[in-house]
C-alpha cells in the first residue's frame, strides 16, 4: 500500500472529486454554448484565465520562480494543449455530451501511438492489442456521428484527442527535465488564455451579464478544482486506481447529457465509449501487472 495514501483517508478517492468537477465543467461548456451561444475560444479563455490568475498568485505568494530554461518546450506544449482544448470544447458543444467527452479521452490511445512513432519506443504485443481495441472503440463511437451528418464535429473532437496526446507526451518530457507540475500547468493556462483571447477578439466577444457570469466562473473554478484534485490524487493514491477512476468523467457526463440536455445515445456509441474506457484503463496498467501476462511478453 502507498505509504502516503495511509495518511490521507480519501487517497485515490480525490480522483472521484476531480471527475465530478470535470463533469461540472463539461455541463457548463455545453450549457453556455446552447443557452448563450458562447464560442469554444471564449470558453477556453475563461477556463484558462481562472487557472492562470490563481496559480500565478499562489506561486508569487509562495516565492516560487517563473523562470525556466525550457521556455520553448513550455510554449510548444502549451500551444498543442490549447489547440486540443479548443477542439474538445467544440466537440462537447456540437455533439452529444458523452461523445464529445469520450473523444477527449482518446488522448491515451494517441499518446501510445506517438510514443512509438516519435520517441521510437518499443511497442509490446499487449500494447498493440490495446491500441487495436481502442481503434475499434473509436470507429464504433464515431459511426453514428458520421451517419447523422456530424462528421466535422466528430473529426474535430478526434483531432482534440490527438493534440492532447501530443501535449501529454511533451509534459512527460518536461517532467524528465525536472520542471515542476505547477509551472507546466501555469504556462499552459497563460498561453491558452492569450491564444483564446486573440482568437475571440478576431471572431467576436459576447457581453458579460449577471446571467452568464455564473456559467463562466463555474467553468473556470470547476476546472481548477478538478486539476488540483487530480494532481493530489496521483500524489497520494494508487496510480492505476486513480487512472481508472478518471474515466468516471465519461460516465457522469453521459448520464448528465441524457438527463440535462436530452442527448440520445445509440448502442454503438455506448459500446464504443465502453471499449475506449477499457482500452484506456488497460493502457495504464502498471508493469508489475503486465509481467504476469506471459502471453504478451
Amino acid at each position: 500500500m502507498n505509504v502516503q495514501e495511509t495518511r490521507d483517508p480519501l487517497g485515490s478517492g480525490w480522483m472521484v472529486i476531480a471527475a465530478v468537477c470535470f463533469t461540472i465543467m463539461n455541463f457548463g461548456i455545453k450549457a453556455a454554448s446552447v443557452k448563450f451561444g458562447f464560442s469554444s475560444s471564449e470558453l477556453v479563455f475563461w477556463r484558462m484565465g481562472f487557472s492562470a490568475v490563481f496559480l500565478g498568485a499562489m506561486a508569487k505568494m509562495q516565492g516560487k520562480t517563473f523562470r525556466t530554461p525550457y521556455w520553448k518546450a513550455h510554449l510548444s506544449r502549451s500551444v498543442s494543449g490549447t489547440l486540443g482544448m479548443f477542439c474538445i470544447f467544440y466537440a462537447i458543444m456540437h455533439l452529444p455530451l458523452a461523445t464529445g467527452v469520450t473523444l477527449g479521452y482518446t488522448s491515451s490511445i494517441f499518446l501510445a501511438i506517438l510514443s512509438f512513432v516519435v520517441l521510437r519506443e518499443k511497442i509490446s504485443l499487449y500494447t498493440f492489442a490495446v491500441l487495436i481495441l481502442g481503434f475499434i472503440g473509436v470507429v464504433l463511437l464515431l459511426n453514428p456521428s458520421f451517419q447523422g451528418g456530424q462528421e466535422w464535429a466528430a473529426l474535430v473532437g478526434l483531432c482534440g484527442g490527438l493534440l492532447a496526446g501530443w501535449a501529454y507526451l511533451q509534459v512527460r518530457e518536461l517532467s524528465l527535465l525536472g520542471e515542476p507540475g505547477w509551472r507546466v500547468v501555469f504556462y499552459l493556462s497563460l498561453v491558452g488564455m492569450a491564444l483564446a483571447g486573440i482568437w475571440t477578439t478576431i471572431s467576436g466577444w459576447h457581453s458579460l451579464t449577471w446571467e452568464t457570469l455564473p456559467y463562466l466562473i463555474g467553468i473556470g473554478a470547476s476546472a481548477l478544482v478538478a486539476q488540483l484534485c487530480m494532481t493530489y490524487a496521483y500524489k497520494v493514491g494508487q496510480k492505476f486506481t486513480v487512472a481508472s477512476l478518471s474515466y468516471l468523467t465519461v460516465v457522469f457526463s453521459s448520464l448528465g447529457g441524457v438527463w440535462l440536455f436530452g442527448d440520445k445515445i445509440s448502442w454503438q456509441e455506448v459500446l464504443g465509449m465502453g471499449i475506449i474506457v477499457i482500452s484506456g484503463i488497460l493502457s495504464s496498467l502498471p508493469p508489475a501487472w503486465l509481467n504476469k501476462l506471459k502471453f504478451f511478453k
